[in-house]
């Protein structure tokens, strides 16, 4: 792939991401795809797995989304900047700041490995205090 299109194929893959479409997403990995998110601990290997797990993150965090900060690419590898934000199950408005790494290999995602600032996300907004009403 040149970096053009390695910039079209994080970009549908960033967009799917948005619109939590988990089958958009893995047609876009390769089949022993590596997800690593390492300021979470976690790392789940093939395309099933991974499918399960994005899944299991859009049920945890309904309303996340990520804005695109900076994204760089080559014709093997892209790295995207990105700030996600979502609704705790407190209620709490958060967000926090990211950097996803893809290798590319035959079209494809290889690889996602995952570092951000989630663990001290920024409060945009507290949760309504039930005793003040």
């Amino acid at each position: 792939m040149d970096a053009d299109q390695v910039e079209k194929l994080i970009t549908r893959y960033n967009e799917a991401w948005n619109s939590q479409d988990v089958d958009a997403i893995s047609s876009l990995h390769s089949p022993a795809i590596v997800f690593e998110n390492h300021t979470a601990g976690e790392r789940v290997e093939g395309s099933a797995a991974v499918a399960d797990h994005i899944a299991g993150i859009f049920s945890r965090w309904p309303d996340l989304s990520f804005s695109t900060r900076r994204l760089y690419v080559r014709e093997d590898f892209a790295a995207c900047e990105w700030t996600a934000s979502a609704t705790a199950s407190d209620g709490r408005s958060l967000e926090w700041d990211g950097v996803d790494l893809f290798p590319i290999a035959d079209e494809r995602i290889a690889r996602k490995d995952v570092y951000s600032g989630s663990g001290a996300p920024r409060v945009l907004a507290q949760a309504a205090d039930p005793s003040t009403r």
